[in-house]
C-alpha cells in the first residue's frame, strides 16, 4: 500500500531493450545502485546497474528496462513485481506498471508477486 502519493518525474524516460546500445554518465549519489543513462531516441533517465553490461560510457542493455514511474495514490494497493536499488516495479489495479519508491510502500504479505 501507498504511503504518499507519488507523480511521475520523467514523462518521456528512457528506455532500452536487451542488447541496445546505452551511453551512461554519472552515478546517483541518493540512489547509488542507479545510473544517469541515455537510449539510441535521446531519452535520458536513471537505469538501476544491474540492466547494463558496464557503468561508464558507451555500454550493452543486459535487459529490457523503461524508468516509467507509476502515478499512484496514498492508501493506493498496488502488485510488487520487482525490486531495484529501493525502488519497486509495480502494477495498479488500471494494469499500469512503472516504478515507485520503496520508502513510499507499506510491504502486505499480499502485495508482493509470488
Amino acid at each position: 500500500m501507498l504511503l504518499r502519493d507519488y507523480r511521475t518525474q520523467y514523462h518521456d524516460p528512457v528506455r532500452f531493450a536487451r542488447g541496445e546500445r546505452v551511453q551512461v554518465g554519472t552515478r546517483d549519489t541518493e540512489w547509488p545502485e542507479f545510473l544517469w543513462a541515455t537510449d539510441a531516441a535521446g531519452r535520458s533517465g536513471w537505469v538501476h546497474e544491474s540492466f547494463l553490461d558496464g557503468d561508464q560510457g558507451d555500454v550493452v542493455a543486459a535487459r529490457d528496462y523503461s524508468a516509467r514511474e507509476l502515478d499512484a495514490d496514498r492508501g493506493q494497493r498496488v502488485r510488487l513485481i520487482e525490486q531495484a536499488g529501493g525502488w519497486w516495479w509495480a502494477e495498479d489495479a488500471r494494469g499500469e506498471q512503472g516504478w515507485l519508491p520503496a520508502r513510499d510502500l507499506r510491504i502486505d504479505g499480499d502485495t508482493a508477486a509470488g
